[in-house]
């Protein structure tokens, strides 16, 4: 899988993300341990970019680009993308595309490198709270 990161994303992402970094490209669907969305009202339509300190096994399909990142994917998430997967930054948003179109025109950048995980009981309470928001 290649991702071709243009320069005006470039530029947006040099003060977010070190070159060398370790990033996982995911869904924010409530389907990966990332996600901060607890439904699947969101279901493969949002993603985000994670920078993570060190690879994680889950994320195992190695992307190519052209910034320089180490980025990975889940493998069942590659059907989601098409030929000439591109991620450009217009209006002020990262966005996310193929030869078949834009597929999220705001693309969000997650820093997990300093982020402890959330407790299956954590998880389960902050659902619990913020459920009938999140969709």
């Amino acid at each position: 899988m290649k991702l071709n990161i243009k320069p005006q994303a470039q530029k947006f992402l040099a003060d977010k993300i070190p070159t060398g970094s370790h990033v996982i490209l995911t869904t924010d669907d409530g389907s990966n341990n990332y996600s901060s969305i607890g439904a699947t009202c969101e279901l493969a339509d949002k993603f985000q970019l994670i920078i993570v300190n060190q690879p994680d096994t889950k994320f195992s399909t190695v992307i190519e680009n052209n910034a320089g990142y180490k980025m990975n994917m889940l493998p069942f998430e590659e059907y989601l993308f098409g030929n000439g997967l591109n991620l450009d930054f217009s209006h002020g948003a990262l966005v996310l595309g193929d030869n078949g179109g834009a597929m999220d025109r705001a693309v969000s950048v997650v820093d997990w490198r300093n982020v402890t995980k959330e407790t299956e009981e954590e998880l389960r309470e902050k659902m619990k709270r913020i459920g009938d928001q999140i969709c």
